[in-house]
């Protein structure tokens, strides 16, 4: 962006950015979170600031940009990993989840899309699963090393790095052993005639759950699917819980299913996955229940049913179903197909950009497509942004704990 001409200010809030940022001249901020709202409202105006762009919506910093943004009318940009992962990255404009202004109305959505000429980005840029443990861990380790150079910057970490990664080790250790294992009971629900269903879980850490579904914890979820299925199920369904691939552990997800299960009564019925080849997991699954993963995407993709819990770009009419879980079990239907395609080309033109973080080649690609979109004002372009966010409403009727910051 600075190689168009464009002035760039960048901001370290913890060691973590620091060590990202060597060399871009970035500035610290050292003070307390509470005090950021008057530091960066004072700085956009002594600066003649124009755009924000941040990664990760609604972490605290974040909220606060996002408001002194509306507030002095400046574009704002949150971008994240891709909804279509592994080789995409989001960049929307003035936020994400519930505050995406990606539009949700399929009529419209098909509208938008007949309207686009380009072809889909070519290319695959995947990256390894250490290339991304490896910033994830550094980034987040390093500064509990030398907390006194930000002494008072807040993260929004769920559990502390000591304990998120360590707990990780056993999994690493035993990775092997689990691939094998889910193999096998892959294998064996492939074979066997009777229906079965997939829960998707995310992260106990991942701020998504906290900011995009209504649920504090995840055995929430897991009790209110398990109760779903045992009342509404049919007899001989299964119910398949698959783990996430980066989750440490820690809450013991496996007991907790089967302990809620053997509880409701359908103690037998009930599995949990911890590995695997998710494809072929879905191939003849009847439907999949998760928060908002992007799981969902690569389940519909696969002509899936998807019900969410929570709030996801792709909860969209005839693509996701609107009902209700417990009508799930039996009216699963899957995404019309025309409504998704459009969907997913809206998404792509709009609010997808390709390449990724870890890989040189990855950022290659992206880079000059991210810097293009911004500069030019692209962001969310083919009329796909609605205001007022979209999601908002159901977020506030589901009793997701909005925080605006208006």
């Amino acid at each position: 962006m600075r190689g168009q001409g464009v002035e760039c200010h960048v901001f370290n809030l913890s060691l973590g950015d620091w060590f990202l940022n060597i060399g871009l001249g970035a500035k610290n901020y050292v003070g307390k979170v509470r005090n950021w709202r008057s530091y960066l409202d004072g700085y956009v105006k002594d600066h003649c600031i124009t755009d924000i762009v941040y990664y990760a919506d609604q972490r605290p910093y974040h909220r606060i940009a996002r408001a002194i943004a509306r507030q002095y009318n400046l574009n704002v940009y949150a971008y994240e990993f891709g909804y279509l992962r592994p080789d995409w990255i989001t960049l929307e404009r003035s936020g994400m989840g519930v505050f995406s202004h990606f539009p949700n109305d399929p009529a419209l959505i098909r509208e938008l899309a007949s309207k686009i000429d380009q072809e889909r980005p070519g290319g695959y840029y995947p990256y390894t699963f250490f290339s991304e443990a490896y910033h994830e861990v550094f980034y987040h380790l390093v500064p509990k090393f030398l907390p006194f150079l930000y002494p008072h910057y807040r993260h929004d970490r769920y559990y502390n790095p000591f304990v998120d990664y360590l707990s990780f080790i056993p999994r690493l250790i035993a990775s092997k052993a689990r691939a094998r294992r889910a193999t096998m009971l892959i294998d064996a629900l492939l074979e066997d005639e009777s229906p079965y269903f997939v829960v998707i879980m995310q992260l106990q850490s991942d701020y998504q759950i906290r900011r995009s579904s209504h649920y504090t914890h995840l055995s929430q979820m897991i009790s209110e699917i398990v109760k779903s299925y045992a009342d509404h199920a049919p007899e001989n369904a299964k119910l398949i819980f698959k783990l996430h691939p980066y989750d440490n552990n820690f809450e013991r997800w496996p007991d907790v299913v089967q302990r809620t299960a053997e509880e409701l009564g359908c103690g037998e019925r009930v599995r949990t996955i911890d590995g695997g080849d998710l494809g072929r997991l879905y191939s003849k699954c009847k439907g999949v229940v998760l928060i908002n993963s992007t799981a969902g995407l690569h389940a519909l993709q696969q002509s899936v049913p998807v019900k969410t819990l929570g709030i996801a770009i792709y909860d969209v009419a005839e693509i996701t179903f609107q009902g209700s879980l417990d009508a799930f079990w039996t009216e699963a239907a899957p995404p019309d197909k025309e409504t998704l395609n459009a969907f997913l080309k809206l998404l792509v033109a709009s609010v997808q950009v390709k390449g990724n973080f870890f890989t040189r080649e990855g950022r290659a690609v992206a880079v000059p497509e991210f810097a293009r979109r911004i500069i030019a004002g692209d962001v969310n372009n083919y009329g796909a942004f609605v205001e007022p966010p979209p999601r908002l409403q159901k977020a506030r009727d589901m009793g997701v704990p909005i925080k605006y910051e208006d």
